[in-house]
């Protein structure tokens, strides 16, 4: 699990080694990126297997695999902020997905402000030419 103080930092503290720890879990996964098919917005990267697609596609509802709990994940189990799937498509040299989603309750991230409100997505901050980061207001999700 990510450190609260990674999440609310204004440093940058890239992680280098995600992919690497990706793959050398012995599990077959892609990069999906998640984007919300109204306004646009790109609300997460994650990561799914053949089965997770597979879930993903028959169920309707996002089904990814978590790298860090190494095992299958249907987006917002716990959270309840589950993302359907509008369309799924894959990039030219097949080696990631984009899955085009509605956000059934307006959040995506597992994130919150520091007013405990949860965030729409992910991308919240923004990096300056200096290596800072700057929070962002995101546009207000749709109401649903």
């Amino acid at each position: 699990m990510v450190s609260p103080d990674i999440e609310q930092s204004t440093k940058l503290q890239l992680d280098w080694n995600k992919l690497t720890a990706a793959g050398g879990s012995n599990r077959a996964v892609v990069p999906v990126v998640l984007q919300d098919s109204i306004s646009r917005d790109v609300l997460f990267v994650g990561y799914t297997d053949e089965a997770g697609l597979a879930e993903s596609l028959s169920t309707g509802d996002v089904v990814l695999f978590s790298t860090s709990r190494q095992e299958r994940w249907h987006k917002g189990a716990t959270s309840g902020d589950t993302l359907r799937l509008v369309q799924a498509r894959v990039n030219c040299e097949q080696n990631s997905l984009l899955y085009l989603v509605e956000r059934t309750t307006g959040r995506a991230c597992h994130t919150y402000h520091l007013d405990g409100r949860t965030r729409a997505h992910c991308y919240y901050r923004e990096l300056s030419d200096t290596g800072t980061l700057r929070f962002v207001e995101a546009r207000q999700a749709p109401q649903l």
